[in-house]
């Protein structure tokens, strides 16, 4: 970790943490500000701001397949309507004085900070795995929960006095906590900015820093003091710079009408494009960055691999997780030197060691960026042989997950059929011939039958991609190019 990528998240608590502490030691500076009112509508700001960061991430995880998006979006329904509990108690604003608005603003940073870790977590992890089965009803139920204990909470307030959140030690204990798992947070959410540079990804790591100082002075504040009011304007900043981070992430995505246009289109390009997250777009450049002839591969392994599929008649969905896992299926080999990746003779035994290890370096990093189990998969096991001698797990046969198989022969089939420096393309027929050589031992004959069932029918599937050659959507300039060393 470089010292300069520590000082902003750095200061963002300790200027907030220092400013409430010096206010607290001067008091004629930390005066009381007893403003019903005011606090309202600085709270219902805080609360509107996580309402509108919730929506918008809500939206955008309806459209990607990422179980993170799904719990960003929980983190500030939980803070919007906790917020909102805590601003509709102000205390002789619409009720009387009770427990409240300490319970609900101790509920706001711990249920956030409660989703946001888990937004962090690894999807292939077998917490998230499950969660990942009820996506669809995770949010509209975690809504109508949280909404539900809210209103009772309002209209019977001295229930909560039963949870003294708000009282020592259980708010100290709470303190804690949040810290605990923002400081989690933001660690691995740094591990993945590192890599990918995605501006949402660095807005979390600060609004994790301000919800713990906002934590801290919540609990060690005076009420209605000076630096009491400090909490509420880092959560307010907090929402704002989630906001901002949202913008800068999703900016650059197609309109609606684009949107709903792809779903109809019978271009395969557009297709492919129409549904990539902005995380495996970001992926495409970086691979496009160190190969453009890997990128351009990727590409055509994802239309062969598209069209092999639907001719197996998988539904949907699958084509969709499909589309996505094998579009970076070698994004591992981003790290590996390019004295290896492109060397003209043959690969010493220590090379292709280094060049085996591209499926587990791209699982590795994708799992941190909430890429879904079933795309890791293939992204893993796209080198795997259908009699178990592949790599990296020498999986055998249904063992080996559907789609990497499926995978497996689109990849093949564009490597040999591509041009490299130390080779000659090799002709269809040629191509064709050796699928059908090697399957049962490379290959699985179910999608070695119906690669050459699809290339028989319609020539155009195999001939379409040599076609494209950039310009594949705004922003990536996906090449065809040239192919790699026949996979092994």
């Amino acid at each position: 970790m470089k010292i300069r990528d520590l000082l902003g998240p750095v200061s963002a608590v300790l200027v907030p943490f220092l400013l409430f502490e010096y206010l607290k030691a001067n008091p004629a500076l930390d005066v009381r500000f007893f403003v019903p009112r005011g606090h309202f509508y600085i709270v219902s700001s805080v609360a509107l701001l996580a309402t509108l960061v919730a929506i918008a991430v809500g939206i955008s995880g309806s459209r990607v397949r990422n179980i993170k998006v799904s719990f960003l979006s929980l983190s500030f329904i939980s803070l919007a309507e906790t917020f909102t509990v805590h601003g509709l108690s102000t205390p002789n604003f619409l009720i009387h004085s009770s427990h409240l608005p300490g319970v609900a603003a101790q509920s706001s940073t711990l249920l956030a900070s409660f989703w946001l870790w888990l937004s962090s977590l690894s999807s292939d992890s077998a917490f998230i795995t499950k969660l990942s089965g009820m996506r669809g009803g995770l949010i509209p139920v975690w809504t109508i929960f949280i909404g539900g204990i809210g209103i009772a909470g309002l209209l019977h307030p001295h229930l909560l006095d039963l949870i003294p959140l708000d009282q020592y030690p259980i708010n100290g204990a709470i303190t804690l906590f949040v810290i605990f798992l923002n400081l989690l947070t933001i660690y691995r959410y740094y591990q993945s900015y590192r890599f990918s540079r995605f501006p949402l990804q660095k807005a979390i790591i600060y609004s994790c820093c301000w919800l713990m100082v906002a934590q801290y002075i919540m609990v060690a504040g005076e009420s209605w003091r000076t630096s009491w009011w400090l909490y509420h304007f880092l959560l307010l900043g907090s929402m704002i710079v989630m906001l901002s981070g949202l913008v800068k992430q999703y900016a650059a995505n197609p309109s609606l009408a684009m949107a709903m246009k792809s779903l109809f289109t019978n271009d395969p390009v557009e297709r492919i494009t129409s549904c990539l997250s902005p995380s495996v777009k970001t992926l495409i450049l970086a691979t496009e960055a160190k190969d453009t002839y890997t990128a351009g591969h990727n590409f055509r392994v994802t239309m062969y691999a598209m069209r092999l599929a639907e001719e197996m008649k998988l539904p949907p969905e699958q084509l969709r997780v499909l589309s996505q896992g094998s579009i970076v299926h070698d994004v591992g080999k981003i790290n590996i030197p390019d004295s290896i990746l492109n060397k003209p003779g043959r690969l010493t035994e220590e090379e292709r060691v280094i060049i085996e290890a591209h499926p587990v370096k791209g699982y590795e990093m994708c799992r941190m960026l909430g890429i879904m189990r079933e795309e890791l998969a293939i992204i893993r096991s796209h080198h795997e042989k259908w009699d178990g001698t592949g790599y990296p797990d020498r999986l055998k046969g249904e063992q080996i997950p559907l789609l990497a198989r499926i995978v497996a022969v689109a990849d093949v089939y564009d490597a040999l059929t591509s041009n490299r420096a130390y080779r000659q393309a090799w002709s269809h027929d040629q191509a064709i011939q050796l699928l059908i050589d090697n399957s049962g031992s490379h290959f699985d004959p179910e999608c070695v039958e119906a690669w050459v069932r699809v290339c028989e029918r319609d020539p155009q599937v195999y001939q379409y991609p040599s076609f494209v050659v950039g310009g594949v959507y705004p922003g990536l300039a996906l090449q065809s190019g040239t192919s790699e060393r026949i996979p092994s």
